[in-house]
């Protein structure tokens, strides 16, 4: 009965898609990350000069409109460079590889900052969803599930030891009206906030401030504890 309600509700989506996600993906990737990102600052030291910065970069927009190209979203991200990859056999494939791309991110003062970044591809799948009628996915329902996909990939990567320091998750929510450097501009916000992290400054007006402080505790006002997945097990374990 618990699963046929949750089914029903479509609560098990997005929980199940940061799961795979990470357990797929990003506890493959994260703890390589550092070591690719100090393998190519050896060889390019003008570049990467905050350590702060050495983390993939993981954007999750909760309108699910993720980019193939970040160079087409926004004329001030320009690919750079590709780090060094991993190569493992994976559920049957022979030497799957995997690797992130360095990006050049241009600011107001015309300066350049580097860093590894890339979408939350699930959200593709959560997108596709909502255009399909099979899946039945409204945009309300989309939205709701790209918080709680959000806050379940924050839990897991804070539980995560061997993932620690190795990532930043950028969420956003985009405004109505078309920005062209709306994205190169969240990504900046950050990479100051790790740097004065790193450096402190004291700064009474931040120069700019990310669309939204969307954090756990407000996710948790939006999304009540029963809106959330239930185990299917009726054993009391």
């Amino acid at each position: 009965e618990m699963s046929e309600m949750s089914e029903r509700s479509k609560q098990n989506v997005a929980h199940g898609l940061a799961w795979s996600y990470y357990v797929g993906y990003l506890k493959i990737v994260l703890p390589r990350v550092k070591k690719s990102m100090e393998e190519f600052s050896r060889a390019n030291p003008n570049l990467l000069v905050s350590r702060k910065t050495w983390k993939l970069h993981i954007l999750v927009p909760l309108s699910c409109d993720v980019y193939d190209d970040l160079e087409k979203a926004d004329s001030n991200i320009q690919y750079l460079t590709d780090l060094t990859e991993t190569t493992l056999a994976r559920a049957g494939t022979k030497k799957r590889v995997y690797k992130h791309s360095l990006y050049s991110i241009r600011d107001e003062e015309n300066q350049l900052w580097h860093c590894a970044v890339e979408f939350a591809t699930p959200l593709q799948s959560l997108y596709a969803m909502s255009q399909d009628e099979c899946a039945a996915f409204s945009r309300e329902e989309r939205l709701e599930q790209a918080k709680l996909f959000y806050r379940t990939l924050e839990e897991i990567l804070n539980g995560s030891k061997d993932c620690a320091g190795t990532y930043r998750l950028i969420t956003y929510e985009e405004s109505g009206e078309a920005e062209p450097y709306f994205l190169s501009r969240e990504i900046l916000w950050h990479l100051r906030q790790q740097q004065h992290e790193e450096f402190p400054v004291l700064e009474e007006h931040p120069p700019h401030s990310p669309s939204m402080t969307l954090d756990s505790t407000e996710l948790n006002l939006q999304l009540s504890m029963s809106d959330l997945p239930h185990p299917l097990r009726s054993d009391g374990f």
